[in-house]
């Protein structure tokens, strides 16, 4: 098994929510992030190429929860560690604040809460999805381009939050953010060659991206 979200930059349009709905959700510090978004571009289309011949996209960047994960590797005291469900987690009570894992990770997604003194990072929600919900980050992307699940069933089985639209007027918010749409379903089609991941040295990131008609500069 191995939870992870796949998110289609091409709906993305980098509104922040997700971000913002991570700091709110899991008491992220002022400063820190679990999850940011990156503007890629504008960049040229083309060799040469000047405006308005340009294209850009935004990517959200937070941990990977990779199969193979270099901070686990690393860890002193086995804090950093993956669960059954391939999530990669902190246990805060055998954390010392050592950074090693801060140093190792490839993708700089992990920071030093200095009040507590211990590493802090995407934890995919793990309150949440043990409850049968979605990460705080797929409940509110307002582009409906992230989806969570186990990607060992084949990504289109991911699922993500209901439309709104969908609904009549007397139904509940808690009504509403308890349906599903499978990314099989719902995404636009997209070939092999338009799936990406970040940088693979070694650790196996679990997350995917989907770029359709543009450049990926992921590997930048």
């Amino acid at each position: 098994m191995q939870n992870a979200i796949v998110t289609d930059l091409n709906r993305c349009v980098g509104c922040l929510a997700c971000s913002v709905a991570c700091k709110a959700a899991n008491g992220v510090p002022v400063g820190s992030f679990w999850n940011k978004v990156l503007r890629i571009g504008p960049n040229p289309k083309s060799p040469g190429a000047k405006c308005p011949d340009v294209e850009m996209y935004f990517l959200p960047i937070g941990c990977q929860h990779c199969a193979n994960p270099e901070c686990v590797a690393v860890c002193p005291t086995n804090a950093s560690h993956k669960l059954a469900d391939g999530t990669v987690q902190i246990d805060k009570a055998k954390c010392i604040g050592c950074q090693f894992c801060v140093m190792a990770c490839p993708y700089n997604v992990r920071y030093l809460n200095d009040d507590e003194g211990v590493v802090e990072k995407c934890t995919l929600c793990a309150q949440k999805i043990a409850q049968g919900e979605l990460p705080q980050c797929v409940e509110q992307c307002g582009a409906r381009a992230r989806f969570f699940g186990d990607i060992e069933n084949g990504i289109e089985n991911l699922e993500g939050p209901g439309e709104p639209a969908a609904f009549e007027k007397d139904k509940s918010y808690e009504a509403m953010s308890k349906t599903r749409v499978k990314l099989g379903d719902y995404v636009h089609p997209f070939k092999q060659d338009e799936l990406h991941k970040l940088p693979d040295v070694g650790n196996k990131p679990a997350f995917l991206y989907i770029l359709r008609d543009r450049q990926w500069r992921g590997k930048e």
